[in-house]
C-alpha cells in the first residue's frame, strides 16, 4: 500500500500523458509538470499568506482575518453562511489586486517597468524545477542541480535593479541599490553554508544529497546533516542568510515602509505589486525546500517506523515547518539597521562560513574513524565551529554600545 501511495502521482501523470499521440507525449509530460508546480505552489503561496496573517495576529493578541467566506450566488438554492475562518481571504486579495488601477509614471521606462515583476516571478519559480520533492518526484534531475538553483535565484537581483531603474524615480533607484547591497552581502554566506554538504557527499546533485542522509545513527538518530557539528552550523548560517535573501524580518530593509516608502516598489501598484509579493514568497518557499534537502534529510522519514508515510508528505511537512519558523521570526524580532545588517554578514557570517568549510573538509577526510576516534572526530569538529563562533561574536560589536539619538 505504501509503495502504491509513493508512486501514485507518477501513475496519474503517465496515464494522462498516454492519452495523447506519441509525438506529443514529451511536450505534454513537461507541460503537465509545469502546471502541477504552478498550481500547487500557487495555492501553497495563498494559504501561506493567510497562515502568516493569522499567526501574526495571535502573536499580537488579535484575531487576524476571519471574515472572508463564500460569496452568495443567486443561482444556487442554498447559501453557505459559514465564514470558513477567513480562509478565502487570499482569493479576495487576488481579486482586489487584479481589479486595482495600474498606475505607471509618465517618465518611467514602460518596458522595464512591465518586465521587472514578470521576470522576478519567473526567476523565483525556476528553483522549484530541481528540488527533489519525494523519492521519485523530481521535476528535472540535473547533476549540477545545486549550481542551477543558485544561478536561477541570483537572477532575481537583476529584476530588482530593473524595477528601480525602470521607475525613473531617484528614491526607487537608491532603494534598489540598497536592496542589491543586501542581497549580494548575504549571497556569499548562503552559498558557503551548503558547500560543506557538497564536500561530504561529493556531488552537486540534490537527489544524491537527499539520499545520502538516509539511515539512522545509533539506531534512532536520523543521519541528517543538521545533526552533525558542521551541518548544524551550516544550517544556522543558511537560515540567517535565507531570511536576508527573502527580505524577511529582521532583514526587511528593502521594503521598509517607514524609511523607504516600499523601496524599489514605490512606483508599482495593482497586480504588478502583487507579483513582487508572490515572488518573495516563492523565493522563500524555494529556499526552504533547499534547506530541507541539504540539511533536514530531504524526503527521508525521521524514524524507521514512519517510513510507510509517502516521502513527498515528509518533504512538505518539513517545508511547512520551516515556513512557520520564518513567520515566527517575523513576529518576534525587530528590524536591523543597514550598518548592523552588512556588519553581521561580512564580519561574522562570511568568516564563520569559511571556517565551517574547513570543518566540512575535515569531516569528509575522516569517515573511517571509529571507536574512541569517533568521539575525537565529533569533538574536533565541534571545537572547529564553537571556538571561532565565540571569538567572532566577541569582536562583532567592540565599543559599540546603545546608540544615543540626539534629537529623539
Amino acid at each position: 500500500m505504501s509503495d502504491f501511495l509513493e508512486v501514485i502521482p507518477l501513475v496519474v501523470r503517465d496515464w494522462i500523458v498516454e492519452l495523447f499521440p506519441t509525438p506529443l507525449q514529451w511536450l505534454v509530460h513537461h507541460l503537465l509538470t509545469i502546471a502541477v508546480i504552478l498550481t500547487f505552489f500557487g495555492l501553497f503561496f495563498a494559504f501561506t499568506t493567510i497562515a502568516e496573517r493569522k499567526l501574526l495576529g495571535r502573536l499580537q493578541n488579535r484575531l487576524g482575518p476571519n471574515r472572508a467566506g463564500v460569496p452568495k450566488l443567486s443561482i444556487l438554492p442554498f447559501h453557505l453562511k459559514h465564514k470558513l475562518w477567513g480562509l478565502t481571504q487570499p482569493f479576495a486579495d487576488a481579486v482586489k489586486a487584479l481589479t486595482k488601477e495600474d498606475v505607471i509614471p509618465d517618465a518611467a521606462d514602460k518596458v522595464l517597468h512591465f518586465l521587472a515583476p514578470v521576470c522576478i516571478v519567473a526567476f523565483s519559480l525556476l528553483g522549484f524545477a530541481v528540488l527533489p520533492f519525494g523519492r521519485a518526484l523530481i521535476p528535472v534531475e540535473l547533476d549540477a542541480a545545486l549550481l542551477y538553483f543558485f544561478a536561477a535565484g541570483t537572477a532575481t537581483e537583476l529584476a530588482i535593479f530593473m524595477a528601480g531603474w525602470g521607475s525613473r524615480n531617484k528614491y526607487s533607484l537608491l532603494a534598489a541599490m540598497r536592496a542589491l547591497a543586501q542581497l549580494i552581502s548575504y549571497e556569499l554566506p548562503l552559498i558557503l553554508s551548503v558547500v560543506p554538504a557538497v564536500l561530504v557527499v561529493g556531488t552537486l546533485s540534490l537527489r544524491e544529497i537527499a539520499e545520502a542522509q538516509g539511515g539512522w545513527i545509533f539506531g534512532f538518530l536520523p543521519h541528517w546533516h543538521v545533526f552533525t557539528p558542521w551541518g548544524f552550523a551550516g544550517f544556522i548560517i543558511f537560515l540567517i542568510a535565507a531570511l536576508a535573501e527573502s527580505n524577511r524580518s529582521p532583514f526587511d530593509l528593502p521594503e521598509a515602509e517607514s524609511e523607504l516608502i516600499a523601496g524599489h516598489l514605490t512606483e508599482y501598484s495593482g497586480f504588478k505589486y502583487a507579483l513582487f509579493f508572490m515572488a518573495e514568497y516563492f523565493g522563500l518557499t524555494a529556499l526552504s525546500g533547499l534547506g530541507v534537502t541539504i540539511f533536514l534529510g530531504g524526503w527521508q522519514a525521521p524514524f524507521a517506523f514512519l517510513e510507510f508515510i509517502p516521502s513527498y508528505l515528509w518533504f512538505m511537512l518539513k517545508l511547512a515547518g520551516m515556513i512557520v519558523f520564518f513567520i515566527w521570526v517575523r513576529g518576534t524580532l525587530l528590524r536591523l539597521r543597514i550598518d548592523q545588517l552588512t556588519r553581521l554578514s561580512w564580519q561574522f557570517l562570511v568568516p564563520l562560513a569559511l571556517i565551517n568549510l574547513v570543518n566540512g573538509a575535515f569531516w569528509a577526510l575522516t569517515p573511517g574513524w571509529s571507536g574512541p576516534m569517533l568521539a575525537v572526530r565529533w569533538a574536533v569538529s565541534a571545537a572547529l565551529i564553537v571556538i571561532p563562533f565565540l571569538l567572532l561574536a566577541r569582536r562583532l560589536n567592540p565599543g559599540r554600545g546603545p546608540r544615543t539619538y540626539r534629537y529623539a
